[in-house]
């Protein structure tokens, strides 16, 4: 199938390795031009130099840390101009709530929540000026089923949520959609991290909490963030227009509700 996006223009958050690099990879192949941006420039550039390799896109690569105001502001410069926009941003670090101080939920929501805003803030109005516009926010499952060692994240990712719920009925009507993808658990690091701290509270080895991690997948297996960029890219295609505030759990089947 033919997604309808080739030749427009992306910007791909985190986009150097992991669930990022995934959606990068999969709308370079439906022919989309990239800027992607992570902080680490040798792993940001290798990236971009596979991709522009396999795919024969262009693609623009800029270090900054999207979430400061310099970072989105360099990232933005640099694009022509903006059809598709993933925010992607890494998660706050789990641990109880209660060592969590003011600066540890600034720093979250500033990340996870305040920094889609505002780069959907940047661009919006220029792709309902255009009648064309996709953003896709990647979350967290942790939005409809919580992680208690990670409560930065349950907070200031389910922000965004209900942010994103509003304006996207609004937006729809000029064919631009904004929807959110929330990813179980992948094979990224981030998920590496996460295990060994669900281990120390929990009091078991690593290698066990990750077995007691997949029993409930029953998938019964990790996600590859290649299926995950696939999805991504779909939701940024010309047929997905008619889809606008949802919340996509991609979890292997793992979450246990009928909705």
């Amino acid at each position: 199938m033919d997604f309808g996006i080739k030749g427009k223009w992306a910007l791909v958050c985190g986009a150097s390795k992991g669930l990022g690099y995934g959606c990068a990879r999969a709308l370079a192949g439906e022919g989309v031009n990239l800027v992607i941006n992570a902080r680490t420039e040798a792993t940001l550039n290798a990236a971009a130099e596979r991709i522009v390799a396999e795919t024969g896109v262009q693609v623009i690569a800029v270090a900054v840390d999207i979430t400061t105001q310099e970072g989105r502001a360099k990232a933005l410069a640099e694009a022509p101009k903006l059809d598709i926009l993933v925010n992607n941003a890494g998660g706050p670090p789990p641990g109880d709530f209660r060592n969590f101080t003011r600066d540890d939920w600034i720093k979250a929501i500033d990340a996870n929540m305040l920094t889609p805003i505002e780069l959907i803030k940047a661009t919006v109005d220029a792709m309902i000026e255009r009648k064309f516009g996709r953003v896709v926010n990647i979350t967290s499952s942790a939005v409809k089923s919580p992680i208690e060692v990670l409560g930065l994240s349950n907070g200031a990712r389910s922000g965004l949520t209900g942010f994103v719920a509003g304006l996207a009925r609004k937006t729809v009507a000029h064919n631009v959609t904004i929807n959110n993808l929330l990813p179980g658990i992948f094979n990224t690091d981030r998920l590496v991290g996460t295990i060994a701290a669900v281990a120390k509270s929990q009091g078991v080895s690593v290698e066990e909490a990750t077995k007691r991690r997949l029993a409930a997948v029953p998938a019964g297996r990790l996600g590859d963030p290649t299926e995950f960029g696939q999805a991504c890219a779909y939701l940024c295609s010309a047929q997905a227009a008619y889809v606008t505030g949802q919340n996509f759990l991609i979890d292997g089947g793992a979450y246990p509700g009928t909705f």
